[in-house]
């Protein structure tokens, strides 16, 4: 495998009808992100930070103008049966950006025009980070929430796993300025949502449902032998031996609902860079010798960042690298699927396995 950027291609409630990209003309929602570009606390060429605690704006923010709130019910049917799946898809950070989402899900052939599953038996997963940053974060969960119901219908499936924003929205919601312990002072989920991007539309439009649903996401997953996470970080190995023991210590944790506990899982989770440098490879195959599987699929850090073009937030002005598929790197042994779409750059979705 060489390694580089690459794409791959390939083309229950009420029946809601979903907004199409000719639509997008006239948004029935509009918000615009506003303010400075963030600081990247991790730029390449230094080691991680161990103590790093997420109390700062980490990641630059591109105005992307106008988005679209899709309206959809979330009660899903029962899935139907199948005798097999289909092909294997996986979609890096979304974080607000509705019509990307919409238009590169269309793009591989799993959406139609009208922006219903068309992807018959196929499988998507989504690797986490769904809002903050980009203007319509709410009608991204609940596109993922439909097409998971219209997916599991057609004999796939779409599911999701947990980013750290998604622990970011659920701490501001539950626990708001209560103090907690960040490690370097004292912290709260509020200001740290605020300062990582948190859209107060987005809160005005959190519902119970969301909040359920964000709760019950799995933290990582085996597809094909592929690891899917959402965090290049080792801190998965502090939660449990196995997959499903670190889904369960998860989900326990944040039913505990203790403010410092909650703080402690998304700050481990917000951790980056681990798979980078020269220690990477060593670090990937710790966690696959863990939890199996022959490649770790992650997002989380922009690809720009781990190639080392974009290291400060007067870098990230749109004239950065253009990205045009996922980063494989770590000896082969870790794809990158954030394409930086905050940065002006590309919302990925591609077929795995990847080939060269």
């Amino acid at each position: 495998m060489v390694e580089g950027s690459m794409t791959q291609g390939a083309g229950q409630g009420p029946d809601v009808r979903t907004a199409t990209l000719r639509d997008f003309r006239v948004p029935a929602y509009i918000h615009e992100t506003t303010g400075p570009a963030p600081v990247n606390p991790g730029a390449p060429g230094t080691a991680p930070d161990e103590g790093y605690t997420p109390t700062q704006r980490d990641l630059p923010v591109i105005n992307r103008g106008d988005t679209v709130q899709v309206q959809v019910m979330p009660e899903p049917p029962q899935p139907r049966a199948s005798e097999e799946y289909g092909p294997l898809f996986v979609v890096g950070d979304v974080h607000g950006y509705l019509a990307e989402l919409v238009a590169a899900l269309q793009e591989q052939g799993l959406l139609d025009a009208e922006g219903n599953w068309s992807a018959g038996n196929a499988r998507l997963w989504f690797l986490g980070d769904f809002t903050d940053r980009g203007p319509d974060g709410i009608g991204v969960i609940d596109l993922v929430m439909r097409l998971s119901a219209e997916a599991a219908a057609a004999g796939g499936y779409c599911k999701a796993l947990m980013g750290n924003h998604e622990l970011l929205l659920l701490g501001a919601k539950r626990f708001g300025d209560t103090p907690v312990n960040s490690g370097a002072g004292t912290a709260t989920f509020q200001a740290a949502w605020l300062l990582n991007g948190g859209q107060k539309t987005d809160m005005e439009r959190l519902e119970d449902h969301h909040l359920q649903w964000m709760a019950r996401l799995d933290a990582m997953e085996e597809a094909d032998g592929h690891l899917l996470v959402h965090s290049d970080t080792t801190a998965y190995l502090d939660y449990g031996d196995s997959i499903e023991a670190v889904n369960d210590t998860i989900r326990e944790t944040l039913t505990r609902n203790d403010a410092d506990e909650c703080w402690d899982l998304f700050r481990k989770f917000t951790k980056r860079f681990a798979f980078r440098d020269e220690s990477g490879p060593s670090a990937v195959r710790e966690l696959l010798d863990m939890y199996g599987g022959t490649r770790i699929v992650h997002g989380h850090s922009p690809i720009p960042y781990l190639l080392g073009d974009v290291g400060s937030e007067d870098e990230s002005d749109g004239a950065g690298p253009v990205i045009e598929g996922p980063h494989v790197y770590a000896d082969g042994l870790a794809i990158a699927m954030d394409g930086g779409v905050t940065m002006a750059g590309k919302l990925l979705v591609c077929q795995l396995p990847l080939s060269v």
